[in-house]
């Protein structure tokens, strides 16, 4: 885009041409003067003929050069006569003064004014001296038509010599070339005006009457000429709107604003062409102007802003001019800027005004705009407006295509489109690394809080995201609650590092109002080449990375083959589940719990079992994720509860009840119809409700909502123990866990097994054994495996445990088998729990 134009020259260098021609001027007419024998005289038939061609000099066809025209009149009529009748000095006084008159009364400035005065009178005082040089002009014939011709061509070729001179001297020779390609035309139309020229004398040489006759005549073509410029300008106006309405429908490669504004300036026949959009959305401000001697465009416009601004807030046209008046104060700041005349229309959608177009001085020193042009224009401008909107809508779709609605982040079309560009470009010693962040717990955020709040949340990551990233950074949603962060790295191990630092500058609390709002992520990492040679295969491995990153919360997880061989043993065993609960295949383990005190049996974990035919044992992670994401988990889960409550029913064992507890997931406790599965079968198999216990994870029970608090207190209503599954691994407090109706709470097997060699696990058990049972809370110790962690948990007052140290998960045959020999047959008192012995 060009910011500014050719260098003007002052038009002060005109004076260069116009002393030379003054002087010659005077020359040749004192050379006149002294070889004529009648230089002056005829006064009444000059003044008659000074009229005439005065009065003819303003029908003018103009030829236009860049930013000057080549005049073309009906002079040479007339001035064939005058050569003919009156005197030489005569005709080049009353040639001289119609040219003085007519330039003033354009008002042209005092350089191009005597220019033209100077011009006219060196090319006549030159062509009548070469007609005294010529045999006397005695009658009409040929030899009077030759002299005449030859006289006018001399005066013709003066002119078009001296414009020629101004063109190069003020604009440099290329205007000098254009100049002298109007040549011909300009001689053709010269040689016709000599012959209508002839004829008129002719005429008027036979009788003067013949003037009336050529003057009716003349009327009669001066109105056919109108009609036909009028015919001519308007035809030229529609094929000029055409062309530029098809230009902006045809898709062209050319920027609309290119295609508007140079059609625009060409069809207005004017000097500037200025597109005015004020910023509007995401689109900045466009100020572009086109301007006749300038290649591309200008970023600045000649018209006062006051103008378009009154356009744009008035939503109508405005001009100023010579023949379109305007407000005197506009006029006076447009004359300023070297302005003439302008039309300035507003460019409307709908009802809306989204900016302005102008035209700026019409071309040439003689033109102006007249009303006719302003209809013209506001057509133009409507076709203009639709095609800009056309654009800005296309524009917007191909944005919003690629954009997220919420954040106006690029989506997951955007970031493909991306990274697959990115891994075309092969770079030694650097990778191509996808993070994706998951945002954690926002579905209980929109169950709890609402999707408004959902949606602040998910806005303010992605503003976090878009500042705390790299500049070289692309940040997008990949859809959900998920981010994606991708950019050249030198290495893998930056990519886990920035991913870490990423995930902590984002993690601070978040304030909305008067709610405060905890927000964690989970990471998943990627990189290009060692993990995939595309798009598509890196934006599915970063995408397990982040589900694997999900089973250890506030983790960065690297994609390891691994985990998609696990992915798709998971996409196999669908359908192989479903098929082994119409089977049978699922088995149900027990695993004993155990008084720590004095080593007493109080129940068992009910834990199913899945001996796949081909797969061998699946892990209960697996095929538990499998029936989430197919719609099978309450039929686990009923198959789970229905033979855990079975064995209790049928365990006779020192006469003393078997409790049983069976895990929940936590999307369970979202089932309002579980509580009344749960009666119904306690009544089915008629065990007290007591003695069935229900464990739900710590994030499960204590998500941040109130969503699961009302089936806990349904089946708390019913009797049924509840407990606190992997107490620990969350970001949760005991103070929480006063407000759930919950019995019991068990210690993660992760603090327990490092009790004894990791005092902060020993600290953190023990905090926890002392507030739950002053909240009156049963205290349950997962994962005891040895005697040193036994007797640490027997010292800070734990009640119970279960771990390898007393039994694995065993079938309910072997657990009959297990729990007849580790009785010891010396405790067992009627009425008491018998006592077990140790299992080494």
């Amino acid at each position: 885009m060009a910011s500014q134009g050719r260098p003007r020259r002052s038009t002060e260098r005109a004076w260069l041409v116009t002393a030379p021609l003054a002087l010659l001027a005077v020359v040749f007419s004192t050379c006149i003067a002294l070889v004529a024998d009648h230089p002056f005289g005829k006064w009444p038939l000059a003044f008659v003929f000074f009229v005439v061609m005065a009065g003819i000099s303003f029908a003018v066809l103009n030829v236009y050069v860049r930013r000057q025209s080549v005049g073309v009149t009906l002079t040479e009529v007339p001035l064939i006569v005058a050569l003919y009748f009156l005197p030489p000095l005569s005709v080049v006084l009353i040639y001289t003064l119609s040219v003085l008159i007519w330039s003033a009364s354009h008002r042209f400035g005092a350089a191009k004014l005597w220019f033209n005065v100077a011009k006219a009178a060196a090319a006549t005082s030159l062509a009548s001296l070469v007609l005294l040089a010529l045999p006397p002009l005695k009658n009409v014939g040929p030899g009077t038509w030759g002299s005449l011709f030859l006289a006018v061509c001399v005066v013709t070729l003066v002119s078009l010599v001296s414009v020629v001179g101004v063109h190069v001297l003020l604009q440099g020779w290329q205007a000098g070339r254009d100049a002298l390609r109007s040549m011909p035309t300009a001689l053709l139309t010269a040689g016709i005006n000599v012959a209508i020229g002839l004829l008129v004398l002719i005429a008027l040489k036979t009788t003067w009457w013949s003037a009336l006759l050529l003057a009716a005549l003349f009327s009669g073509l001066v109105l056919v000429y109108r009609s036909y410029s009028q015919f001519f300008r308007q035809h030229r106006t529609l094929a000029g709107m055409y062309e530029l309405t098809r230009l902006l429908a045809s898709g062209t490669e050319r920027s609309l604003a290119d295609i508007l504004l140079d059609r625009v300036r060409a069809l207005m026949q004017a000097e500037y062409a200025t597109l005015w959009l004020p910023a509007q959305g995401r689109h900045p401000e466009v100020l572009l102007t086109a301007r006749v001697d300038t290649p591309g465009l200008l970023d600045l416009a000649p018209t006062p802003a006051s103008l378009r601004q009154q356009v744009h807030r008035k939503g109508r046209t405005l001009s100023i001019g010579r023949w379109l008046g305007g407000d005197p104060a506009l006029r006076q700041a447009a004359g300023e800027e070297r302005v003439k005349d302008a039309i300035v229309v507003p460019l409307r959608s709908g009802q809306a005004v989204i900016g302005t177009l102008e035209v700026t001085n019409r071309l040439s020193d003689i033109g102006h705009f007249a009303p006719g042009d302003i209809p013209v224009f506001e057509t133009v401008a409507a076709h203009a407006a639709v095609a800009l909107e056309n654009s800005r809508l296309v524009d917007r779709l191909r944005h919003d295509a690629d954009h997220d609605a919420l954040t106006g982040l690029p989506n997951r079309r955007r970031l493909t489109s991306s990274v697959a560009e990115a891994v075309k470009i092969r770079a030694p010693g650097e990778v191509v690394a996808l993070l994706l962040f998951d945002v954690d717990r926002l579905r209980q955020v929109n169950e709890s809080l609402g999707h408004a709040a959902g949606d602040k949340v998910l806005m303010e990551v992605a503003e976090r995201l878009r500042s705390c990233a790299p500049s070289s950074a692309l940040v997008g949603r990949a859809g959900g609650d998920e981010f994606l962060v991708t950019l050249r790295l030198e290495s893998t191990e930056a990519a886990l590092e920035l991913a870490a630092q990423l995930r902590e500058q984002i993690r601070d609390e978040m304030v909305f109002d008067a709610l405060t709002l905890d927000v964690d992520t989970v990471v998943g990492v990627a990189v290009h080449p060692d993990h995939g040679s595309d798009a598509v295969a890196l934006l599915q491995r970063v995408d397990l990375a982040a589900t694997a990153a999900k089973s250890v919360p506030g983790s960065v997880q690297l994609y390891s083959p691994a985990l998609e061989s696990r992915s798709l043993r998971r996409l196999g065993l669908a359908g192989d589940l479903q098929r082994a609960l119409d089977e049978g295949e699922l088995e149900v383990y027990f695993q004993p719990k155990v008084t720590l005190r004095d080593r007493r049996l109080v129940g068992v974990e009910c834990l199913a079992r899945w001996e796949h035919p081909a797969h061998g044992s699946v892990a209960p992670d697996d095929f538990v994720a499998v029936a989430e994401h197919t719609g099978q988990l309450g039929r686990l889960t009923e198959f789970v509860l229905r033979e855990s409550l079975r064995r209790s029913r049928d365990w006779s064992h020192g006469e003393q009840p078997l409790s049983v507890a069976v895990n929940l997931a936590a999307r369970t406790l979202t089932d309002q119809h579980f509580p009344a599965l749960v009666r119904d079968l306690l009544a089915e198999y008629g065990v007290p409700p007591q003695r069935l216990t229900l464990e739900v994870t710590e994030a499960g029970v204590l998500d941040g909502t109130e969503r699961p608090i009302p089936t806990l207190r349904s089946l708390r209503d019913l009797g049924v123990r509840l407990s606190v599954d992997d107490f620990g691994t969350g970001n949760s407090s005991l103070a929480q866990l006063r407000r759930l109706p919950v019995h019991e709470v068990k210690v993660d097997r992760s603090f327990v097994q490092g009790m004894a060699t990791d005092p902060g696990d020993l600290a953190i058990v023990n905090a926890v054994v002392m507030l739950s049972q002053q909240f009156g809370l049963t205290v349950v110790a997962e994962g005891v495996e040895s005697e040193l962690t036994l007797e640490l948990l027997q010292d800070i007052g734990c009640e119970i445990g279960q771990g390898f140290l007393f039994s694995r998960p065993l079938p309910y045959e072997r657990l009959e088998a297990w729990f007849g020999a580790q009785v010891d047959p010396e405790t067992v008192v009627a009425g008491e729990l018998p006592r077990l012995r140790v299992v080494p």
